[in-house]
């Protein structure tokens, strides 16, 4: 979530940032602003009512020693009055602060000055290209029909069963998934990564601590009974374990992996991307993540980016 003051300091920049990714909302920049303004007064008008009451209740009992019941009865009327106004401060000021982190959750995290303003695939720019493209010999089949003539992996099966998107996984395509997790993560913890093995459903909190909540619960799984959402990748888990942590520099740099299922509703997918294993409600997935210096942050970004693709080299499929 991006910080009142980042905004305050910087509102033309951060509109620009945010008009890269197509944000159409840029008004709520200056919504933010206000309600800050409009936050920090009622901030004011509670710290200066508590102060009131404070000072005349401390009045009370010194009226009291001192027989004075006309102007101890006058200071309790008042402390009463001031309670009144407190209190109804108070709400207003907690209905503020709430309106405010709800606008605040809705402002996507900034792009990077390296990204490209676009709105399609063409307008994309390619970072980098490794190894050789296949090129595919006349007659080649998809391979969601390989995967039923070697028997590796029933669509229809997890149709059945389940619904579209939850593919069986068979014989050897069972044990080829299994072993290439496996493989994946054991290259991670040569590599440094502490494993983890995170719950598969999250609460609400840890939703929005990633980001998932509150613009794409249309696409997570949520088990209505105890407000758990099925999560979309171990990400969510996994950084969560520090949310609201304030580590040490001498504790970064954080290195986890995890293995996990994961579920997502892909709602609205459709057409020719979506057969075979495009497009899966319920697919597994290897994460590695990292916790380390904002300054350092694009170089580790690098690192990881060599390190899967070391990875991927080293299973000799080029």
């Amino acid at each position: 979530m991006l910080q009142v003051n980042l905004i305050k300091q910087n509102p033309e920049e951060v509109k620009k940032k945010l008009a890269v990714k197509n944000f159409k909302e840029l008004a709520l920049v200056d919504e933010i602003i206000s309600l800050d303004e409009e936050r920090k007064k009622l901030q004011r008008n509670v710290e200066d009512a508590q102060m009131q009451v404070n000072l005349r209740s401390a009045e009370i009992p010194k009226f009291i020693k001192e027989g004075k019941k006309t102007e101890a009865d006058k200071s309790r009327d008042e402390v009463l009055l001031l309670k009144t106004i407190l209190s109804k401060d108070k709400s207003d000021l907690e209905q503020k602060n709430k309106s405010l982190e709800d606008i605040l959750l809705r402002l996507p995290n900034l792009p990077s000055e390296k990204v490209p303003p676009g709105k399609t695939p063409e307008e994309n720019e390619i970072v980098r290209l490794g190894g050789n493209k296949p090129e595919l010999f006349p007659g080649a089949v998809p391979h969601w029909e390989l995967a039923k003539k070697y028997d590796l992996i029933d669509f229809e099966l997890g149709n059945k069963v389940t619904g579209s998107g939850f593919p069986f996984y068979k014989n050897k395509g069972a044990k080829l998934q299994r072993a290439l997790i496996q493989y994946f993560l054991d290259y991670n913890i040569a590599a440094g990564y502490m494993e983890y093995m995170p719950p598969l459903m999250v609460n609400t909190d840890t939703a929005y601590g990633t980001g998932q909540l509150p613009d794409k619960e249309g696409q997570m799984y949520f088990a209505t009974e105890d407000k758990f959402y099925l999560i979309p990748t171990a990400e969510v888990p996994l950084t969560n374990i520090y949310r609201d942590v304030i580590l040490k520099e001498v504790d970064l740099p954080v290195k986890m992996t995890a293995y996990t299922p994961c579920f997502r509703r892909e709602a609205g997918s459709y057409g020719k991307d979506v057969r075979g294993l495009n497009r899966l409600h319920q697919f597994d997935k290897v994460e590695i993540v990292q916790l380390v210096q904002a300054e350092k942050s694009y170089d580790v970004l690098e690192d990881m980016v060599i390190h899967v693709e070391k990875l991927i080299q080293s299973l000799g499929l080029q």
